[in-house]
């Protein structure tokens, strides 16, 4: 909503400053978005008087003008051919800024004369178009005053943000009261008085429904003009519109814009003499068209109200009149329709026909039903002062529709509700400043006024109070600790996310942010699909299914990503995906890809390519970082079906899967357009257990040996499908206190193994702490060792 400062104050009689009308009214909840001066643009020019206009002696088309700026004569050299002796202009002194041909102004010589500033055109101040000559001036114009004075641009456009339930404010008088029962000036009474008509009105208006009371337009008033000249609007009226990004059109068009915006009450007219008889407010038929004034033709059906003759529809109700029934300059006889339109059933129109207008976005919000008259009334007065001609009767159709209520205040509320202590006097004082009709010395009744549809309780007869009074005196007042210490923001599960994002990053993998839904095809090849994770509206046809994995995503990603040059994609997110609709179907997960290069080729080696090692080697990473027992995990086969069946596995703590990663089946690989293995994991970070809660008396000790430790190595014969890991772990449980680390560094078949079997060597770590170990020590370690792996195995020492 925008508006000058001199429209304002037509309505508000007040001596504040620009500064405190901004504050005041950000105050109000009508928040400043901007405030827009254009005589900031223009500071520093100022009206100039041509006392002296001669040919240059040195060019035929400049002329030698002496320039008084009402605090000094000086000399410009002009090339406009109006400049002339005795003539005001728009004079810009050296070291000026012209905002239309973007030059700093500086003291010259042109053709040998001296020229200090210029004498300025509409589009060097980008006022306009007009650049055939310098501004002309009237001749009562003050010499030395400022250019935006004289131009009348002295006048700043404030914008506001109106929230939906203010619709009072999208009217300058709305804005008024406000600001009045803010303190910050007087409401000036609106200028509605009754106009007399002196005829009956050739047009008349019909209902088309049943129940009047209930229909898309409960009442509407008119009256008819004639002998009216409709030409340009006046100046004043041309300046205002043009102020707030209006286009003026003609005095009549003028004149229901600027009532909508002035007094929030939308209206049109018609032409008279193109009307077929009598006007009627009735629901389209199906099928029926109009063409409205942005140009369009709409095809109506039953749900939208319209406006009709005998002839058919000339106005969509509460959105947009018709072209055919418009006003033109040779328009002599005018029927003016001042209509109140349901708020829901105007707005379900305009989005079926996808209309924007002012009409509509004031109607959907909800208008004073009362308006229909004083509507009516204020209309006429500006169409007769501006126009000419008479005016008849006003007739109407419909009844009124009811907005009467009251609600009872209860004195102690405003400070229950918002901690606030008003006083009583002012409480009541408040509400009759905003047109409630106050009753009572506490409890008290309001009465609601009828443009505020949207006071519905007690609560917002507070929220009145309280805004006008000042959010800004709600004390601030400290909750209560709930602990005498303070708690972490995020519980332990919580933090894995961030955990899990920094070491996946830290791996060289860069985060994506996907949809959380995708195709259902897509969705069914990753295990979903079910018709409980459907999506009944979905933002795309083809996004309609709550995604079962967050890898089809990142195929995507990656694909769009090499489609563009950009070579071995590694991509990760960490978000939540979707088994079912149930409270525990959802889960959050940390998946990532990699394609293509895991090493490029570099001075040490050649290039390796990524392979299900890489994969895993993430999801350990992961883990490790969320404090998963990482040292009690098992790796095992087992991975869903869009990984590769036997280059991928899973990662569990018992009989629960930690994680899964390998390489992507290439049938995936093949349909996303990547060529070559394309690996990936998914950790699921709900799955590791939460750490126990530790004693904080006894603190962990660092304990450091003195001692060397020493490495023996082991090869045991075992069943080809024994897992490696199994080994490792029974080796590194076989003395807890001695064995710091185990690991594989072969695995042999063929010649001396036999069929079926396989050698796996592994490098067992021991760490003496109190002492240096013995010969037998070392032997009796390397029994335990040798036993604990064939006991947990099957696995015999290799010869």
């Amino acid at each position: 909503m925008k508006f000058t400062l001199s429209w304002l104050k037509e309505h508000l009689d007040t001596t504040a400053s620009l500064g405190e009308i901004r504050d005041g009214l950000t105050m109000l909840g009508l928040e400043v978005e901007g405030i827009t001066d254009p005589a900031e643009a223009l500071k520093g020019f100022v009206v100039g008087y041509v006392v002296e206009a001669v040919q240059h002696p040195n060019a035929d088309r400049l002329r030698v003008c002496k320039v008084d700026t009402g605090s000094g004569v000086v000399q410009v050299v002009c090339g406009a051919p109006n400049a002339r002796t005795g003539m005001k202009g728009i004079f810009a002194p050296s070291g000026s800024y012209i905002p239309g041909t973007d030059l700093h102004l500086k003291a010259s010589k042109i053709r040998g004369q001296d020229s200090n500033g210029m004498l300025c055109s509409f589009r060097e101040l980008q006022l306009g178009e007009d650049h055939s000559g310098i501004i002309d001036l009237p001749a009562e114009a003050t010499t030395g005053a400022p250019a935006a004075e004289a131009l009348g641009l002295d006048d700043p456009v404030i914008e506001i943000k109106v929230t939906p339930n203010r619709a009072d404010c999208l009217g300058v008088h709305g804005i008024a009261r406000d600001l009045a029962a803010a303190g910050l000036g007087t409401l000036k009474p609106m200028k509605a008085d009754k106009i007399a008509g002196t005829y009956q009105s050739p047009i008349k208006w019909t209902h088309g429904y049943e129940a009047v009371p209930d229909s898309p337009c409960p009442i509407v008033v008119g009256r008819h003009f004639r002998g009216i000249k409709n030409g340009p609007s006046p100046d004043w009226l041309q300046r205002r519109l043009k102020a707030i990004g209006l286009r003026p059109i003609s005095a009549l068009v003028d004149i229901t814009n600027l009532v909508t915006f002035d007094l929030n009450r939308p209206l049109h007219v018609f032409d008279a003499k193109k009307l077929a008889g009598d006007l009627v407010m009735r629901q389209a038929r199906e099928g029926e068209q109009t063409l409205a004034l942005d140009g369009k033709t709409y095809t109506l059906d039953p749900s939208i109200a319209v406006i009709a003759d005998a002839k058919g529809v000339h106005g969509i109700g509460g959105i947009m009149g018709g072209e055919d029934t418009g006003v033109a300059e040779d328009t002599t006889e005018v029927f003016l329709e001042v209509a109140y339109f349901d708020p829901i059933r105007t707005a379900a129109s305009g989005r079926k026909l996808g209309i924007f207008s002012d009409a509509r976005y004031r109607f959907e919000r909800g208008i004073d039903p009362q308006s229909v008259w004083w509507g009516a009334e204020v209309a006429a007065r500006l169409i007769l002062e501006l126009c000419g001609g008479e005016t008849s009767e006003i007739v109407s159709s419909g009844v009124m529709p009811h907005w009467q209520r009251s609600f009872t205040l209860r004195p102690d509320r405003v400070k229950t509700l918002t901690a606030i202590d008003v006083p009583a006097a002012e409480t009541a004082a408040i509400l009759g400043k905003l047109g409630f009709v106050v009753e009572g010395n506490g409890p008290w009744t309001a009465a609601v006024p009828s443009w505020r549809p949207d006071i519905v309780g007690e609560a917002d007869l507070v929220e009145e109070v309280t805004r006008v009074w000042g959010f800004d005196n709600i004390p601030t007042t400290s909750l209560p600790r709930l602990s005498p210490t303070s708690k972490p923001v995020r519980d332990p599960m919580q933090r894995r996310v961030p955990l899990a994002r920094r070491a996946l990053a830290t791996r060289g993998l860069n985060e994506a942010v996907t949809w959380s839904f995708l195709p259902l095809k897509q969705a069914e090849r990753f295990g979903g699909g079910q018709a409980d994770l459907r999506l009944l509206n979905s933002i795309a046809a083809e996004l309609d299914t709550m995604r079962p994995s967050i890898l089809p995503n990142l195929l995507d990603a990656a694909r769009r990503n090499e489609a563009r040059g950009l070579a071995d994609p590694a991509l990760f997110e960490v978000g939540p995906q979707y088994k079912d609709a149930t409270p525990t179907g959802q889960r959050v997960v940390a998946a990532g890809i990699r394609h293509n290069m895991a090493v490029p080729r570099n001075w040490a080696g050649p290039a390796r390519t990524v392979d299900a090692y890489d994969a895993k080697a993430d999801a350990l990473a992961v883990l490790v970082a969320i404090g998963a027992p990482v040292d009690n995990l098992s790796s095992q086969s087992g991975a869903p079906d869009w990984y590769h069946p036997g280059r991928s596995g899973v990662l569990k703590l018992g009989d629960r899967v930690m994680a899964q990663f390998g390489e992507l089946h290439p049938e995936l690989s093949a349909g996303a357009d990547l060529k070559g293995p394309v690996v990936a994991f998914e950790v699921f970070l709900d799955a590791p257990p939460l750490p126990k809660a530790k004693a904080t008396k006894a603190r962990p000790k660092l304990v450091l040996s003195a001692f060397q430790p020493l490495e023996r190595d082991f090869a045991f014969i075992v069943d080809s499908d024994v897992d490696a890991d199994k080994l490792v772990r029974a080796a590194r449980n076989a003395d807890k206190a001695l064995v710091t680390a185990a690991r594989v560094f072969d695995v042999y078949t063929g010649k001396g193994v036999p069929p079926g079997k396989k050698s796996i060597a592994l490098t067992v770590t021991l760490q003496p702490v109190e002492r240096t170990l013995t010969d037998a020590e070392i032997e009796a370690a390397s029994a335990k060792i040798v036993s604990q792996v064939a006991k947990a195995t099957g696995a015999t020492l290799r010869g």
